[in-house]
């Protein structure tokens, strides 16, 4: 998945005494933002191979210290630790530890088997990648529910535009991810369009919930 890893994101931030925003959506894609970083060096790797899954042309062969559930859940501590730092919130904290760790069980729904439990065999993933009519619309869903949940919950004085201006960059981010142009062959193009992508959303999302409130704790 892409967005839909952002449903956490939105929901989390909808708690009284949750993290920004902005700071959930990275917690999001946490894993992700390290596996781009890592691809730079080599220390994580994969290659293009067209036609692998019908909606993915990604290899994601070696990704042990990203996209192994024990590496996530590293990558959780670390990240809900810095936000404790931040916040001085429990609350806070426990729910970007969770929302990172939430990256890796939606990978599970749509990876091919490249998943793994500790960076070694067995290889997990169910697959929905080869089945764009239920991958496609579960996304949607995902997303479509968390926005409507968030919205809700929050509210803002100015209303609900900088919310609606995020959804149609996320809507846009997705339909490129889909149905735009494949790079042919790995290159370090990859990796710093997904570090822009992510840098990106989670800048806009800080924007769209600096001025929102959980509702009833609107001063």
């Amino acid at each position: 998945m892409f967005i839909g890893h952002f449903a956490p994101a939105l929901v989390a931030a909808a708690r009284p005494k949750a993290a920004g925003l902005g700071t959930l959506f990275v917690a999001a894609q946490l894993v992700d933002i390290g596996f781009a970083a890592l691809l730079i060096p080599g220390i994580e790797a994969m290659r293009i191979a067209p036609g692998i899954t019908a909606m993915n042309p990604m290899d994601l062969f070696h990704m042990p210290y990203t996209h192994s559930l024990l590496g996530s859940l590293l990558w959780a501590a670390g990240f809900g630790a810095l936000v404790w730092f931040a916040t001085k919130r429990r609350a806070a904290a426990i729910g970007a530890t969770l929302v990172v760790v939430s990256h890796w069980f939606v990978d599970l729904l749509v990876h091919i088997p490249d998943l793994t439990l500790y960076g070694a065999p067995p290889r997990l993933g169910l697959g929905l990648w080869d089945h764009p009519a239920i991958a496609m619309p579960l996304e949607i869903a995902f997303i479509g529910a968390a926005l409507i949940y968030y919205a809700r919950r929050t509210q803002a004085p100015t209303g609900n535009r900088r919310l609606w201006i995020l959804a149609g960059l996320l809507a846009f981010a997705q339909a490129v991810d889909w149905f735009g142009p494949k790079e042919p062959v790995y290159s370090l193009a990859i990796p710093a369009t997904m570090l822009f992508a992510y840098a990106l959303l989670a800048a806009t999302a800080a924007w769209a919930g600096a001025n929102r409130r959980v509702a009833g704790t609107m001063p």
